[in-house]
């Protein structure tokens, strides 16, 4: 049995906070260089480039690749053999985040009622944290900060079954086209097919942490689909921040669970050009 004090997954966390604010992750840099050598609109090349040129300040000078700083999703694989000594995991990560946030002067941007007195937390806190039992004695934690312009255009919808790929398509082409420059595109874009209304959106947005970015789903048919709808998408000229070009969509990610036989949930979370995450491996 492998121990893992909560003091250095604090630290392990505090660290995440900063690498994700002021990193963009080389697949994703990969992608928007390669779509700013494709693109021929001028407008819509010199935006990526724009998008390029501040990921690389950002790394450079120890800023945050965008000042919505984002909500703390943390995606979270424990081992069977690993023990948390010394309190609680929860505890530890939102400590981290905590900590993270104010240490690091990153933007505050949760609110401790949405509804009512919806007031500032003033440290980021609470996190959203995803559990995931696994094999092993090793505890993995993935940060993906998730700004608020592309979390506010998901979507999610019940399709009837009788739809199959074609209602699909249309579904995750329309979510994307009708947000406009909203989520800030170039995007990637998170797909979670099947599963129940909660899991669906829980597969979207584990979707967009596939690496590297970019990369076909392992099952070729749902490759295939995510190839068909990615086309889809830039052919209908959207472009970086909705103002026209060929670049709409960086990459299309598709995440799929069984579902009930008179069910087809499909849900769509897209993350904006900065489509940040980091991960600590203990």
């Amino acid at each position: 049995m492998k121990e893992i004090s909560c003091s250095v997954i604090k630290e392990g966390v505090k660290a995440l906070c900063a690498k994700a604010a002021f990193t963009l992750p080389g697949d994703v840099l990969l992608l928007l260089e390669r779509a700013e050598k494709k693109e021929t609109l001028s407008r819509a090349k010199n935006l990526l480039h724009v998008c390029i040129k501040n990921a690389e300040i950002a790394h450079s000078e120890k800023m945050p690749v965008c000042q919505d700083t984002g909500s703390a999703v943390f995606f979270v694989e424990a081992g069977n053999m690993v023990k948390i000594t010394g309190g609680l995991l929860t505890d530890a990560i939102q400590e981290g985040t905590r900590e993270g946030y104010t240490s690091h002067y990153l933007r505050s941007s949760v609110i401790n009622d949405p509804v009512f007195t919806r007031q500032n937390t003033k440290d980021n806190t609470p996190a959203v944290i995803h559990f995931f039992p696994v094999e092993g004695d090793t505890l993995k934690i993935i940060l993906a900060p998730k700004g608020g312009g592309s979390e506010n255009m998901s979507q999610i919808a019940m399709l009837s079954p009788t739809g199959g790929r074609e209602a699909v398509e249309d579904f995750v082409i329309h979510t994307v086209i009708s947000a406009g420059g909203n989520p800030c595109p170039p995007l990637i874009v998170g797909v979670g097919i099947g599963g129940t209304f909660e899991y669906a959106a829980l597969l979207a947005k584990k979707a967009l942490l596939r690496t590297p970015a970019g990369s076909p789903s392992p099952e070729s048919r749902y490759a295939g689909l995510e190839r068909t709808i990615l086309d889809r998408i830039n052919e209908r000229g959207s472009g970086p921040q909705g103002l026209g070009g060929r670049t709409t969509a960086l990459a299309v990610h598709i995440e799929y669970y069984p579902c009930h036989i008179a069910s087809l949930p499909v849900a769509v979370n897209m993350n904006c050009h900065a489509a940040r995450h980091a991960e600590l491996i203990l």
